[in-house]
């Protein structure tokens, strides 16, 4: 175990100062971290953390470090840490970071065996890629762990898929599915963050554009509420006759995929599916028809499809930090229409954008933490299962939200919680 590996140090001041910025939108971890800094849960333990590297994140790895614990770190997507940011982080005494911006496929995995290298106690991952990898290749570490938290759909999902072959090792708190999680991160964070993503990649408007969103959970459903409130026409993709059902009676267009790309201008998949926009749709897309994704993997745009049918191809629309990169790529067919791919396929809302709002995010931090803190303190009562997070935690972070807002709500009373318990009601 070396070092942090991170692009360039001499970033760090720049990514502190937006540390610091975040920290400033999320109450819900300060109030977290006061508790931590004086218990010290996490004293003597070490915690890997496999996440989206931003400034976010860094607030989280920050309040576990300060927690006791030494965090080794990289992140969950080659292309999704913000370099300054991860300078900042490796500065702390008890942080490791093994993570930039523009990794090879090679070079995620290297770090990923980097982070796990520090041997952890509890694994804390976006989308499984280092808990799938645990029981897979690095099995020597499972006598060691503890247990980990899971922060997405498409890593409950990967998780679930173990532990239904009898494969998993180890329990895993669903974060993911906590109300606090998916109902305001997946709705609300992913719908503000990859609209910013796309306006940004792409300085273009979305009212009057003609948006498909592919799958209607809850990702897509605040998409679609969004894109509708800025003045989008929005159909919606789906295979589940219900939530097709549901984006029906909330008043969206609903049909095949090959059919509302012939209308569409932009079209976002986040799905957890592959190939979800493949050759036949690229073959009928309408000219200029921008494609993104949301999803965790880039695999939902069938990016070998698209170049199999292109003639030519250029990136465009570069950006400094803390992109360094081109956000779009113009493929053109031999018919002349031109198509468009931004992030490289991969999560919009990050890779052309800067993640979850801070607010946001502190639900699903503060969620992470607290998590984290149960499995320490239950493991061993615990068995290698999916568990949701328990509801104390889930309505403590609603509580300490509400409580930074300055809003109270009513208790029931005595009387009232009797009644409700009562057989005679409504008589």
């Amino acid at each position: 175990m070396g070092k942090s590996i991170v692009k360039d140090p001499g970033l760090a001041d720049k990514g502190k100062l937006k540390i610091e910025w975040v920290e400033n939108f999320m109450p819900i971890l300060k109030e977290i971290r006061k508790t931590f800094e004086k218990e010290k849960p996490f004293k003597n333990k070490t915690i890997a953390a496999i996440l989206h590297l931003e400034a976010k994140t860094a607030a989280l790895l920050r309040v576990l470090a300060d927690a006791g614990a030494t965090v080794s770190t990289t992140s969950a997507n080659p292309e999704t840490t913000d370099d300054s940011v991860a300078a900042a982080l490796a500065e702390h005494p008890n942080i490791h970071v093994y993570s930039w911006r523009g990794e090879t496929i090679e070079e995620y995995w290297e770090n990923i065996n980097r982070v796990l290298d520090h041997k952890p106690d509890i694994i804390i991952d976006d989308g499984a890629d280092g808990i799938v990898l645990v029981h897979q290749e690095r099995t020597e570490l499972l006598d060691k762990i503890m247990g980990g938290c899971e922060e997405t759909t498409t890593g409950v999902t990967r998780i679930k898929n173990l532990e239904r072959e009898g494969k998993l090792r180890f329990p895993v708190i669903a974060v993911n599915d906590a109300k606090m999680k998916h109902l305001f991160d997946n709705r609300f964070g992913t719908a503000e963050s990859s609209i910013f993503g796309i306006l940004n990649a792409t300085n273009l408007m979305i009212a009057g554009k003609t948006v498909v969103v592919a799958g209607f959970g809850w990702c897509g459903r605040g998409l679609a509420s969004r894109l509708k409130g800025m003045g989008a026409k929005v159909i919606v993709c789906e295979v589940d006759p219900i939530k097709a059902l549901e984006a029906c009676m909330e008043g969206y267009q609903v049909m095949k995929m090959i059919d509302a790309v012939k209308q569409a201008d932009i079209v976002i998949t986040v799905t957890g599916v592959n190939k979800v926009v493949r050759k036949e749709h690229f073959e009928v897309a309408k000219d200029k028809c921008i494609f993104c994704n949301a999803g965790h993997f880039d695999v939902e745009v069938c990016i070998p499809d698209l170049e199999k049918l292109a003639t030519k191809k250029k990136k465009t629309r570069y950006f400094g930090l803390p992109y360094n990169d081109y956000l779009v790529e113009e493929y053109e067919l031999k018919d002349g229409r031109k198509l468009y791919l931004l992030a490289k396929g991969r999560l919009v809302n990050i890779v052309a954008g800067q993640g979850h709002p801070a607010e946001v995010m502190d639900f699903s931090f503060s969620l992470q933490a607290l998590s984290a803190k149960y499995v320490l303190e239950n493991h061993s009562k615990l068995e290698p299962k999916v568990y949701k997070v328990p509801e104390e935690i889930d309505k403590m972070v609603a509580e300490l939200k509400l409580k930074s807002m300055g809003i109270e709500i009513d208790q029931l009373t005595p009387e009232q919680e009797e009644y409700v318990k009562s057989y005679e009601v409504g008589t």
